[in-house]
């Protein structure tokens, strides 16, 4: 049930953003916090993404202000808004069906 929510969490990770966030995180990776866990999500240039070492493995696209992904876990494309102007290590929530996120970006 843990991994079905993770997976849902990563999941909610892909809506409206801007250009400036999305390529700190798709550049340097995040570690996301839920429920007091840490998972650390990697992307790649090539479109894709790896989660909870290799377990959820999936594909990332930014679309205007969205970043849209998929995943081993759900693979309809979900997306989900980030906030404007993040960069390397800050610390913001994003809040999906699945519950609050908490995003640090490396």
């Amino acid at each position: 049930m843990r991994k079905i929510l993770i997976g849902a969490a990563l999941l909610a990770l892909s809506a409206p953003a801007f250009a400036d966030t999305l390529q700190e995180v798709t550049t340097r990776g995040i570690t996301m916090n839920i429920q007091g866990m840490d998972i650390d999500v990697l992307y790649t240039p090539d479109g894709k993404f790896t989660a909870m070492d290799g377990q959820v493995t999936g594909t990332w696209k930014i679309d205007g202000d969205k970043m849209c992904t998929t995943s081993n876990f759900n693979p309809e494309e979900t997306c989900t808004e980030y906030p404007k102007g993040k960069k390397s290590g800050d610390t913001f929530d994003l809040t999906s069906d699945q519950g609050t996120v908490t995003i640090t970006i490396k």
